[in-house]
């Protein structure tokens, strides 16, 4: 009798034999791996999911040289993704138009004569990628997932967060942040629009007054606090000072279909509002200049891109070198036409066979929930029941989507990168906002199926798993149970937890399980008391 051998899936050439597992078992299973291992240049951290993602960039970019060189006809995604790739990668066609393309966009901020006139700016330039001083985006209503809404959130800050604007921890990287704005202004202008340390200065000195208004990262957290249901009206009256309309009409959408939004922290956005009317103009005009050269400069000259990696990079995350010219083509493609990658990746890396295997997968690790759940004796009857619905309603995703985006209104021209990467963000932007007031769909994806990593999203109840995790050493078609249940099933079951976590407990037209508050616990529980 033939016996066919089953294969492991289980890499062993990482482990350290002189680490026993019942003393050190991750010790024993990594040890190699840490001793041997060394960070490449360009990043700061790194570990299995870098494995994937280096594998899956390489990969994409295979696909994108195929598309640059494939002389696809005009107004195909194929030709679109060559040539913006292209335009990234011809360095002598950036180097020819310089600072002309930035000059021209900073030119409309010039030319603002009022604080209205540089709010409608704001608005333009939030749309071509440029984030202001209110991130905006569109999603489900938290309470209601069957609807749409405009949601805004604090933004306007050159560092990470408000803690660097005040930790002491964070003092010597706020300390050299106005040296690298300087730089920066001093390399776009010279010395033909004043001090640049002055205008840095400025320019710190106003985004400290927005981060003394920003929320920190605990009370960011609270999905209770973070939901705030307003008019319009509501918004232009609670927070007077800034021209919302304007803004509003420059981004790309009205009023009327922005009846009503969230405000993620209201009392940030009132805040602004009130700094918008009291600063000086000509300080929000330096601000603002500094959001677009900022945002702009990794499509510029190499000195623009080597003063900006220099800060953000090395002193801000310490990261010894800038990522190879080719890998950050193949981000900018990935984050203006990453479904349209998609679609051609999947085509070619992601076998059928692997679907099927994750269908079950995900199933069985939904069958341990519902037994570990039903064994929770800290639950009461009423919360398990409808911790149970919840889990049968969760909705799996698996590889890529049933319906790919459509980029036909993307214009990419192969030698003008710059305006490519308006464009996209414009056409992207629009595709956003054009939801609002429209039925929800329930097939969209938030991450690309190149995308080494996976998700739940509470406002539907679903679990995504996209293609490109779906491959060793996390996952193998091929491969024993054990090694898939050890490496996918522990992702899989982290991302139903989600489902039943801190930042999913409201009501939706999905599914209902605990309406916030305190926990209902059962009475008498050994487990609750512990809890």
């Amino acid at each position: 009798m033939t016996v066919e051998a089953i294969k492991s899936g289980i890499d062993l050439s990482h482990v350290d034999p002189q680490a026993r597992p019942q003393d050190d078992l991750f010790g024993h299973v990594n040890g190699r791996w840490l001793t041997d291992y060394e960070i490449p240049a360009d990043r700061a951290t790194d570990g299995a999911f870098r494995l994937l993602h280096d594998r899956a960039e390489e990969q994409i970019r295979d696909l994108i040289t195929q598309a640059a060189a494939s002389g696809a006809a005009a107004g195909t995604d194929e030709q679109r993704i060559g040539d913006l790739y292209a335009s990234f990668m011809d360095e002598q066609a950036i180097a020819t138009r310089g600072l002309a393309p930035l000059l021209a966009e900073l030119a409309l901020i010039d030319g603002a004569a009022d604080s209205d006139a540089l709010a409608s700016v704001l608005g333009g330039l939030e749309r071509t990628g440029v984030s202001g001083g209110a991130g905006v985006y569109v999603d489900t209503d938290s309470k209601d997932s069957t609807r749409y809404l405009l949601h805004m959130s604090q933004s306007g800050l050159g560092l990470p967060d408000e803690s660097y604007y005040r930790d002491e921890q964070h003092a010597e990287i706020l300390a050299a942040y106005p040296g690298h704005i300087a730089r920066m202004f001093a390399l776009v202008y010279g010395d033909t629009a004043g001090d640049p340390a002055d205008i840095a200065a400025r320019i710190v000195a106003l985004e400290s007054k927005l981060a003394a208004a920003h929320w920190d990262v605990v009370k960011r957290r609270d999905a209770d606090l973070t939901y705030n249901l307003r008019t319009f009206a509501d918004l232009s009256g609670d927070a007077p000072g800034f021209d919302w309309t304007g803004w509003l009409s420059a981004l790309g959408t009205t009023p009327e279909k922005v009846s009503e939004l969230v405000l993620r922290q209201p009392d940030y956005v009132t805040a602004f509002a009130a700094l918008w009317a009291s600063e000086d103009l000509e300080d929000w005009k330096a601000w603002t200049r500094w959001r677009v050269i900022h945002s702009r400069a990794g499509l510029l000259t190499d000195e623009l891109v080597a003063e900006n990696f220099d800060f953000y990079g090395r002193t801000l995350s310490g990261t010894e070198q800038n990522r190879d010219r080719w890998k950050r083509g193949v981000s900018l493609v990935e984050g203006l036409m990453g479904d349209a990658l998609g679609k051609l990746y999947v085509a070619k890396y992601f076998p059928p066979e692997a679907k099927a295997r994750m269908d079950e997968l995900v199933a069985n690790l939904r069958e341990a929930y519902r037994v570990s759940i039903n064994e929770l004796d800290w639950m009461t009857p009423e919360t398990r029941a409808k911790a149970l619905v919840k889990l049968d309603k969760f909705t799996p995703k698996i590889g890529y989507p049933a319906r790919w985006r459509d980029y036909s209104a993307l214009v990419v021209e192969r030698d003008d990168l710059y305006g490519n990467y308006r464009r996209g963000h414009v056409v992207n932007s629009d595709r956003e906002l054009a939801k609002l007031g429209g039925p929800v769909d329930r097939d969209e994806w938030f991450m690309t199926p190149q995308t080494v990593n996976a998700y739940y999203n509470p406002g539907m109840n679903e679990i995504v798993f996209p293609a490109a995790i779906l491959q060793p050493p996390f996952f193998d078609a091929e491969a024993d149970d054990a090694a898939n249940y050890g490496g996918i099933g522990a992702v899989i079951g982290h991302e139903i937890g989600h489902g039943f976590d801190d930042q999913a407990p409201s009501t939706t037209a999905t599914a209902t399980w605990w309406t916030g508050g305190p926990m209902p616990i059962a009475p008498n529980s050994e487990s609750a008391q512990k809890l």
